[in-house]
């Protein structure tokens, strides 16, 4: 009971925001900093927490966002509905290992509806995916704009690539102008200001590491030898400078710091150099340009070798009013960058989280397809469970009945949330469904009347749908089977008491 509660806690900490009426969430730090959301993943990670069974659900959320990158509000609210109802089950005296086997039949029927339901792409060009990111994009036309151009620009192949996320290409800062380009950002500044703004042609050098000689410990220099060694690494590195230079590279990428005896080489020879630069970045420029990233070790290698680590681009320059290095054009992998614009810092986290979840769930539609979206699709699909209630024995029908509850309470709640009466809608569009035989009709939240949510535009990815009902499944079905909860002893009090055992007074 005391987990349920806790459940239906976090589940009415997010439902408020699903929806096209959704409102927005207000989280306060105890400095008073303030974040106005209503991405459920954000509300969800930043709130304070502690009741264990509440840690979990929020995990399970963050692990959709992680999977999939969106969904985590109707992951939440679902696996609320899955938890509450079955726990009255359990109080009206049904076993909760009956209620987790009705549970089992009921999401594996609903998995399969959702996948026979499911429409493919008509390919990059089809409208439905403009509209995705729209809907995903909370309604920011213009975010859906670029998310879309950047999926055309990146391609099929790439966005079906499983390490390839393209909420990864998205860049939000104050005072920019929104705008897709096929290239990578780099937020940081060159090193120095004598360096070039600006290269064409370029060729780049990818260093996973510091540009500094290799070191000797403290105590080795106190030797003679230790001293000859330290004097023989110097000339080595600043031959190493000498060969990069002489090679024609334009571009030194570090991931770390740079040695001054490097930068003043390479700033007379019209190098640019860019340290301290995230990982992140780093594996998206070796990948964009073609390079392989290199250790400062691998600078001994042969001119012949190490042309082997260079990657290409046409244009890098350095935006001095967004202190940031773009690179264009690279000979590796096409790779599209997705800058959004804020007018002010308050608002930049918040566009950057709306245009990440809108090339989530366009990328999800394109490895998955889609359904109809605004709460119609998890109506079709509790439909054909509650025909499938037929084929489960005993009392596990009563496990099958959460999660008919379950798929209801998506419509419910963006219904709730627009001002109409919940019980009476979802009744409706009950009936029209079955009626006019359609798995696409819900309620147009302007007018409160059955609408088809395909005509409307109202699309939402397969897999979104899908890995929210198996996350929900999964997490109700741990709180669920927790039938006591028991506090450890703390380990390090034993360790103590050992310690002081054997100690001799």
């Amino acid at each position: 009971m005391t987990n349920a509660t806790a459940i239906a806690a976090i589940a009415g900490a997010v439902e408020g925001t699903i929806g096209p009426k959704g409102l927005d969430t207000m989280l306060v730090d105890r400095f008073g900093d303030v974040t106005i959301t209503n991405a459920g993943v954000t509300i969800l990670d930043k709130m304070e927490v502690n009741h264990p069974a509440a840690r979990m659900l929020i995990n399970t959320a963050k692990a959709q966002q992680e999977e999939i990158g969106d969904g985590t509000t109707t992951t939440t609210i679902m696996a609320g509905a899955l938890v509450a109802v079955g726990v009255d089950q359990v109080v009206r005296g049904v076993p909760v290992a009956r209620v987790i086997e009705g549970m089992r039949a009921g999401l594996r029927a609903a998995e399969a509806s959702l996948t026979k339901r499911s429409r493919p792409l008509a390919g990059l060009d089809d409208p439905a995916l403009r509209q995705i990111a729209y809907i995903a994009g909370r309604e920011h036309a213009d975010i859906a704009d670029l998310v879309v151009e950047a999926v055309r620009l990146t391609g099929q192949e790439k966005l079906q690539e499983q390490a390839f996320k393209l909420a990864d290409t998205v860049v939000a800062q104050e005072g920019a102008r929104n705008e897709v380009f096929m290239g990578v950002i780099i937020d940081k500044q060159r090193l120095n200001k004598q360096m070039p703004r600006e290269l064409k042609q370029v060729q780049i050098l990818v260093v996973d590491d510091a540009l500094e000689p290799e070191e000797i410990e403290d105590e080795a220099l106190g030797t003679e030898a230790g001293f000859a060694r330290y004097l023989e690494l110097q000339r080595e590195f600043k031959a190493n400078i000498a060969k990069l230079i002489d090679m024609g590279v334009g571009l030194v990428l570090v991931d770390r710091g740079v040695h001054y005896m490097a930068e003043e080489m390479l700033t007379d020879a019209g190098v640019m150099v860019v340290s301290r630069v995230a990982s992140r970045e780093l594996r998206q420029v070796a990948e964009h340009c073609g390079a392989r990233m290199i250790k400062r070790t691998g600078l001994n290698k042969s001119k012949a070798d190490l042309a082997g680590y260079l990657g290409r681009a046409d244009v890098v320059m350095e935006d001095e009013k967004l202190k940031q290095v773009r690179l264009l054009g690279g000979a590796g992998k096409p790779m599209a960058t997705v800058l959004v614009g804020a007018a002010t810092a308050e608002v930049v986290g918040e566009r950057e989280r709306i245009a990440k979840d809108a090339a989530s769930a366009v990328q999800a539609a394109v490895r998955g397809g889609y359904v109809p979206g605004g709460g119609a699709i998890e109506i079709a699909v509790c439909r054909d469970v509650e025909r499938a209630r037929e084929t489960v024995k005993g009392m596990a029908a009563y496990g099958l009945d959460c999660v008919s509850s379950a798929l209801r309470k998506p419509l419910a709640q963006i219904v709730a949330n627009a001002g109409f009466n919940p019980l009476e809608k979802v009744e409706d569009v009950i009936a029209a469904q079955a009626e006019q035989g359609s798995d696409a009709l819900a309620i147009n939240c302007d007018s409160g009347e059955i609408a088809d949510m395909l005509e409307l535009g109202v699309l939402d990815p397969t897999l979104v749908k899908l890995h929210a009902l198996k996350a929900a499944g999964e997490i109700a079905e741990a709180i669920l089977r927790i039938d006591t909860i028991i506090k450890k002893k703390d380990d390090s009090d034993d360790n103590i008491s050992k310690s002081v055992a054997n100690t001799d007074f």
